[in-house]
C-alpha cells in the first residue's frame, strides 16, 4: 500500500496550517502510522515563504506537546494535487484559493479540514494572526478535533487498524 499524503493549507503557512500540521503528525507518530501517513502545509499566498511558524502558534503547540520548530512555510502549487491524496483547507476563502488552482487532473481530494469534526459546531478554523493568545488556544482546540477526526477517517477508508487493535493482534 502506498503511503497516504496529507496537506494541511490555510492563507500564509504560518499560524493554522502549520498548527495542524503538527498536531496530525503527532497523532500519525502516536498511532505509529508514521511510515504509512505523510503530513505537510502550505499557504494559499506566499508571503511568509521560508518562515517558521508564528511565535504564538508554536507557543500554544509547545504547551500542549506538539514540536514545530521544524516547519517551514512554503506557497501551494498546482503540482500537490498531483502528489497529495487530501488538501485540507483552515477557512472557506483558501479553499476556493485552492480550488482556483486545481489542475484538471487532480488526484487529491480538497476538502475542509473541519468537515472532519462535525461535532465542533464550526466549518472554518478562524485565522488567529491578528488576535491575542487566545484565538491560538481556540484554534488548537478545533485543530486537536479535526486531527482526532481526519485520522480516524484514514484508518477506516484506507484499512489501517488503530494502535489499540493492532497490539490486539
Amino acid at each position: 500500500m502506498s503511503k497516504i499524503r496529507v496537506l494541511m493549507v490555510c492563507l500564509g503557512n504560518i499560524c493554522r496550517s502549520p498548527m495542524a500540521h503538527g498536531v496530525f503528525e503527532a497523532r500519525v507518530r502516536e498511532q505509529g502510522l508514521t511510515g504509512a501517513i505523510e503530513v505537510d502545509s502550505a499557504g494559499t499566498a506566499g508571503y511568509h515563504i521560508g518562515a517558521q511558524a508564528d511565535r504564538r502558534a508554536r507557543q500554544e503547540a509547545r504547551s500542549r506537546g506538539y514540536d514545530l520548530e521544524h516547519l517551514r512555510a512554503r506557497r501551494l502549487e498546482p503540482e500537490d494535487f498531483l502528489e497529495f491524496d487530501y488538501i485540507l483547507t483552515m477557512d472557506d476563502a483558501n479553499f476556493q484559493n485552492a480550488e482556483r488552482i486545481r489542475p484538471e487532473n487532480a488526484r487529491a481530494e480538497l476538502l475542509r479540514f473541519l468537515d472532519f469534526a462535525p461535532h465542533s459546531g464550526k466549518t472554518e478554523v478562524p485565522d488567529p494572526y491578528y488576535g491575542g493568545d487566545e484565538g491560538f488556544a481556540h484554534v488548537m482546540d478545533l485543530v486537536e478535533m479535526g486531527a482526532d477526526g481526519l485520522l480516524n477517517h484514514i484508518r477506516a477508508r484506507h484499512g489501517f487498524p488503530s494502535r489499540h487493535t493492532a497490539s490486539l493482534d
